[in-house]
């Protein structure tokens, strides 16, 4: 483990702030257009952060936004914890390469492209990038660690290396996105076990589960919780109760931050990596902002404890990246008004000064 600490430390280490000269002209800026002080609300703070992560006053909208849609299976499933077998996995696989799932949808609408990569789908599927995978499912959590340190470093280095793709394309706006069946009983481990939370307080009911099957869970996940034994070490939690998906999302999210590079929040599986991340390299989260609040308690748990106020808050349990997407319009809306509003000087309208 001493050497995968090593490797993401000498990422962790390249982060740097957000332009904080670029951040203090968008407040100035802010001062001076044709409104109130403060009257558009939550969205003066979101064109602050747009200018600062990219360096600019005022910002422009995100020309090349990507969902990194990252899927993988959680032996878990196999304890009866979900609404939908496992295979679903794979089926959804199918289905997003299709162009049929929200994901896809809603990256039309707001001009985002959705890439989808299987790091440990139990099904190898053609036309779905494989090169990262990192298993065939991951352990039961009950019973097992989720991933071994072979894997652990490999889904590390898996993260990294995505963004590293994705920035060297031109991607300027990161979109967390996930598929896994069994993945909400694996994040409400992970974050039961870091902040150090009844798995009663922060499992949900995922796809939709019944009473009985929620017990079911809870219980599954209070057992794996136990196996650590009150180890809170990121990592150590991460492969002992989380999942290929959750590790890969979590190197992704300090390696966005390594590389300048903004991401959109989602749902439970990219907050609670965010959670990890933030653990990891407390320096990674001014790159981040939450798009929405989903009805997983393990999320807004998350969310708490990194200090995220989601800008969304439709009820939606669905994941793939869509809550972050819906978000996308506010943001640009954010932008769209710090960078073309008339100030008062150029407008000829007097400010409360006269």
């Amino acid at each position: 483990m001493t050497a995968t600490v090593f490797d993401l430390d000498d990422v962790i280490a390249r982060i740097a702030a957000p332009d904080e000269q670029a951040q203090a002209a968008a407040r100035q800026r802010q001062q001076r257009l044709t409104k109130p002080t403060g009257a558009l609300g939550r969205l003066e703070a979101l064109s602050v952060w747009a200018s600062g992560v990219q360096g600019r006053c005022p910002p422009a909208a995100f020309a090349r936004p990507r969902v990194l849609l990252v899927a993988a299976d959680h032996g878990i499933a196999g304890a009866g914890v979900s609404a939908y077998p496992a295979e679903v996995t794979a089926q959804m696989l199918a289905n997003f390469q299709a162009g049929g799932a929200a994901v896809n949808v809603l990256a039309r609408a707001y001009g985002a492209q959705v890439r989808v990569v299987d790091v440990g789908v139990s099904t190898d599927l053609p036309g779905v990038d494989t090169r990262w995978k990192v298993c065939h499912g991951s352990g039961s959590i009950d019973t097992e660690d989720a991933l071994d340190d072979a894997q652990l470093v490999a889904a590390l280095t898996a993260g990294v290396a995505l963004v590293d793709d994705e920035v060297d394309a031109g991607t300027d706006l990161i979109v967390p996105g996930d598929m896994g069946i069994g993945s909400t009983a694996a994040c409400a481990a992970v974050v039961a076990a870091l902040l150090g939370v009844p798995a009663e307080q922060v499992t949900g009911r995922g796809t939709g589960v019944d009473d009985d099957t929620w017990k079911r869970k809870v219980a599954a996940v209070d057992t794996a919780v136990r196996r650590l034994s009150g180890d809170r070490q990121p990592l150590h939690v991460l492969a002992a109760v989380g999942g290929a998906d959750l590790a890969v999302m979590t190197a992704a999210l300090i390696a966005a931050a390594a590389r300048r590079t903004p991401v959109v929040l989602d749902g439970v599986v990219s907050c609670t990596a965010a959670l990890v991340a933030a653990r990891l390299a407390p320096t990674a989260t001014p790159w981040w902002v939450a798009g929405h609040r989903s009805t997983e308690p393990a999320q807004q748990a998350a969310l708490t404890a990194i200090g995220l106020e989601p800008l969304l808050d439709l009820g939606l349990r669905l994941g793939e990246g869509t809550g972050a997407l819906l978000a996308l319009p506010i943001l640009h809306g954010a932008i769209a008004t710090l960078a073309e509003m008339a100030t008062f000087d150029e407008a000829g309208v007097s400010d409360r000064d006269g």
